[in-house]
């Protein structure tokens, strides 16, 4: 697993991965897999990054993270 902060990349429109200010991936696709963490409840939360294409807006599944709120997440992925 590798931890890091989601940001967003304007070369391919994708949110990824950084870790230590270097891309560890540049661009997740619809439906991966990743966790982020919730520091209100100190648990990381499983779930997937999604595109709602009605107004081209990114969203992590069953959590209530979207848009510009993603930025600066910590997460972590396989």
């Amino acid at each position: 697993m590798t931890t890091g902060i989601l940001s967003y990349n304007s070369s391919n429109d994708r949110y990824g991965v950084l870790v230590m200010d270097l891309w560890h991936n540049d661009g997740l696709h619809c439906g991966e897999c990743l966790d982020v963490w919730n520091y209100d409840t100190e648990q990381w939360i499983p779930t997937r990054i999604e595109m709602r294409w009605k107004n081209n807006e990114w969203y992590l599944v069953d959590t209530p993270y979207s848009g510009t709120a993603l930025e600066g997440l910590k997460v972590r992925i396989r």
